[in-house]
């Protein structure tokens, strides 16, 4: 087979020499190919989920002086992060459509230019006569837009590593493609205090956040030119979104494991949520200043970034996905309850570093896996359907921890020690609810999920049948010997 011009690296399976006779079909589950263009690729989609999590959580890490700016209150702030949540989950169950069905290319391409107009659109919000006072009704709408996007962007690891890697590399590049929204959660724990450390810097913080969204947007529109590589990379790729979407969504209703794995891990993805969303306001009551809550988050993401790599590494060559799974949600929520306990404690610096440390490296490594094993246990359902409702499922359910939290806090009448400025809550109570949950949900995930691995299943299925196949094809065609 001849090399593609576009550098491709031809992949054989253990039986390469295939009769010439056999029909092209099954020559596909025989013989495919990776692309070196998949990488390009991969670190779009990375580019544009860490820019869409930056603009989501440029103003969590400095509640504080955002709200003293836009003359909002905490709870104002608090919006322009959960209208992510709130826009995203009636516009997931089309964007799943939209992927199985159009493909990746025009969704990416579509995400990317929602990520820069609500970049954009916050930037322009600017009332140039008013002192650069902010229009808070301007900066919501670009948020919004940056919710558009988010679906479209998030659902889509799952789906690219299943259409352009082959199977010894799919996990790997889904924890990839999926730790690179952390990442862009880290970096916005990182800038965001930085460079908005008084009220008046924060027209500065909008433009350090659109420029990257129009760059990222230039190098999707131009530089993905296809949705798939011209030969699949593996055989499960040939039937990817095999189910048309209602019949796949049936399916998925009727999956015990799925409808486990759905509950389950969206209520981890709720908490870690939280944690980013809330965790500044946590902190500063008890003298914790901006730049500490940033650094918890930062180690959050990066141990989890590093968690993840290595599990995903693990799973690709031991496809110990359920195992893998079980034992770091019941490490992550020992850190949770650890958490829950010291963030409340004044002059406990370190021990809130460890803990988030830990918290981040059991608890985000179990992400991508998690995914990953949505498709498994539901294959032929299409990969964004299965992976996009555990997105929303967690979606949903973040809203209502967040708003659960938020209405178990109390006023306090004093806080000496506070950081938060003219507005701090007491935390003591929703930390406990959140714990509790987690613990909860973590035990009915270890107790009650089972499952079999449908997908790597009908890979090794259609290896066999083809190996049969092909010796029954070369006995026919090789001539007898006379004794």
């Amino acid at each position: 087979m001849e090399t593609s011009r576009e550098s491709s690296t031809e992949i054989q399976t253990i039986y390469a020499s295939v009769s010439p006779r056999v029909n092209p079909d099954l020559k596909k589950l025989v013989s495919f190919k990776v692309y070196k263009r998949r990488w390009f690729v991969l670190l779009v989609l990375c580019l544009l989920n860490c820019s869409n999590a930056t603009i989501w959580l440029t103003f969590a890490p400095v509640a504080d002086q955002t709200a003293q700016y836009v003359g909002g209150t905490l709870e104002d702030i608090n919006w322009l992060s959960l209208v992510y949540m709130v826009v995203a989950i009636p516009l997931s169950f089309g964007t799943t459509w939209m992927l199985d069905t159009y493909g990746l290319r025009l969704t990416l391409v579509l995400g990317s230019w929602l990520n820069m107009l609500g970049a954009t659109l916050r930037l322009f919000s600017l009332n140039t006569t008013d002192k650069y006072k902010i229009e808070y009704g301007a900066m919501m709408l670009g948020q919004t837009f940056g919710a558009l996007a988010q679906p479209l962007i998030i659902f889509t690891p799952t789906k690219l590593a299943a259409l352009w890697f082959p199977d010894h590399q799919r996990a790997t590049a889904n924890t990839i493609a999926s730790m690179s929204n952390p990442l862009g959660v880290l970096l916005a724990n990182i800038i965001s205090p930085v460079i908005a450390k008084t009220s008046d810097k924060i027209p500065m913080l909008l433009l350090a956040y659109a420029l990257p969204a129009c760059v990222i947007c230039f190098l999707a529109t131009v530089g993905i030119r296809s949705s798939e590589p011209p030969t699949a990379p593996s055989s499960s790729a040939l039937s990817s979104g095999s189910e048309p979407f209602i019949r796949g969504l049936k399916l998925l209703l009727r999956n015990k494991a799925y409808l486990i794995l759905l509950l389950c891990f969206g209520s981890g993805i709720a908490v870690f949520t939280c944690f980013s969303t809330l965790l500044e306001q946590i902190l500063c009551v008890q003298g914790y200043t901006n730049d500490f809550a940033g650094l918890c988050g930062a180690l959050f993401i990066v141990f989890g970034i590093v968690g993840a790599g290595a599990l995903g590494v693990y799973v690709d060559k031991t496809k110990n996905f359920t195992e893998a799974i079980k034992i770091n949600m019941s490490l992550s929520t020992l850190a949770c309850i650890a958490l829950s306990v010291v963030s409340l404690m004044p002059h406990q610096k370190l021990a809130i570093a460890i803990v988030s440390s830990l918290f981040g490296f059991f608890g985000f490594s179990v992400y991508p896996v998690a995914m990953e094993l949505s498709v498994e246990c539901s294959y032929p359902v299409g990969e964004a359907t299965s992976a996009g409702l555990i997105f929303i499922s967690g979606q949903v359910q973040s809203i209502l921890y967040i708003v659960l939290l938020q209405a178990l806090t109390q006023q306090p009448t004093d806080s000496p020690r506070s950081t938060c400025g003219d507005t701090f809550l007491r935390w003591r109570v929703p930390m406990m609810v959140m714990a509790g949950l987690c613990a909860f949900f973590t035990c009915c995930f270890v107790i009650f999920f089972h499952t079999s691995y449908r997908r790597l299943e009908a890979e090794q299925e259609a290896t066999y049948k083809t190996k049969q196949h092909s010796d029954a094809t070369s006995r026919e065609h090789t001539p007898s010997v006379e004794a």
